[in-house]
């Protein structure tokens, strides 16, 4: 994956220093290509986490608490005014943590019996395309300056994810170690053919809402939310059921490191009871809803810059600016 994202960086670079060269030495025409930068808070919606009641999905169980930052950047070409298709590369984190529910008597009681929790950093490009309906309705859409317009997200995208979590050893130090190796639910392990080995790497779907203001012709600001859909229910190393400690020393040995870790990851429910295992958190009991994949989300402010000059005002003199009135949206 970081193979993929380094070739990634390397093209957007190269298109971009083709795009700024193209630019300069045709400035009688303003380029239809446009980068820029991102920024803003991300939170994970999955089995790990939530609020009161029964665990559901979007922002129902959306924790604030463990609200993370992603940041990005992308290129974007436009063949008109009322669509853009773009390129982005994003990075960030997601957390999720059963232990920072509030218990009220009811559903989530056993969520937060649970005790699991994850941290993972994500890596992701994605390809999409920007609809701006107004952009239609325009009497003049190539004059852009002060214009507010909403627009839809639609894209396909692929990213990278490690989720991890916080062992205590013997001693009572604390690291964090990769889950995935540790197969927590059997994943991999000949006892459970049925449970494969999750990919670290996924397809997902970016779609989302946002609205841009264009403070000049050639820079606009925008804040948009973006969910990602994603086709893996493993982002947070949780989905089916319990195994047996049994299970984990037979498979890496007994009284090996590994083995210490698998047991303590797999089942967290006895640093929340004492150091007893909790009832109804035992060998296949219910561990996670395989039935309801995990997602992420980004609420961002993105600002964009259009390379090149206006296209509209290239063939005239400073002070020419009169134009025609136009409808805004």
């Amino acid at each position: 994956m970081k193979a993929i994202l380094h070739s990634l960086c390397r093209t957007l670079c190269l298109i971009a220093l083709i795009v700024i060269v193209d630019t300069g030495i045709t400035k009688a025409q303003q380029s239809r290509f446009e980068y820029g930068f991102t920024y803003g808070p991300s939170n994970f919606l999955g089995d790990l986490g939530g609020n009161s009641g029964k665990g559901a999905t979007f922002l129902k169980d959306n924790m604030i608490s463990l609200t993370k930052f992603m940041t990005g950047f992308h290129l974007g070409y436009r063949p008109a005014e009322f669509i853009n298709f773009r390129l982005s590369g994003t990075f960030g984190k997601v957390q999720g943590a059963d232990s920072l529910i509030t218990g009220n008597g009811g559903l989530e009681e056993a969520r937060k019996s649970r005790n699991q929790h994850f941290r993972s950093d994500i890596q992701e490009g994605f390809f999409a395309a920007e609809i701006y309906p107004t952009a239609l309705f325009e009497y003049d859409a190539e004059d852009v300056l002060h214009r507010i317009r909403p627009y839809a997200l639609l894209g396909v995208g692929v990213f990278h994810f490690n989720p991890q979590g916080q062992y205590e050893a013997a001693d009572g130090s604390k690291i964090w170690v990769d889950l995935k190796p540790l197969k927590t639910e059997g994943q991999g392990m000949p006892a459970f053919p049925d449970r494969k080995e999750y990919n670290l790497t996924q397809i997902n779907v970016p779609y989302g809402v946002g609205v841009k203001y264009f403070v000049s012709r050639n820079i606009a600001l925008s804040f948009e939310i973006i969910n990602r859909k994603t086709f893996t229910d493993y982002i947070d190393d949780v989905s089916t059921n319990y195994i047996s400690n049994e299970d984990f020393y037979a498979y890496f040995g007994d009284g090996t490191e590994k083995a210490k870790q698998a047991v303590q990851m797999a089942n967290k429910s006895a640093f929340a009871n004492g150091g007893n295992y909790r009832p109804g958190f035992g060998i296949g009991a219910k561990r996670g809803s395989p039935t309801n994949n995990d997602a992420y989300y980004s609420s961002s402010l993105k600002i964009t810059i259009r390379l090149g000059k206006s296209e509209q005002y290239s063939n005239f003199g400073r002070g020419s600016d009169v134009k025609c009135p136009i409808i805004r949206f």
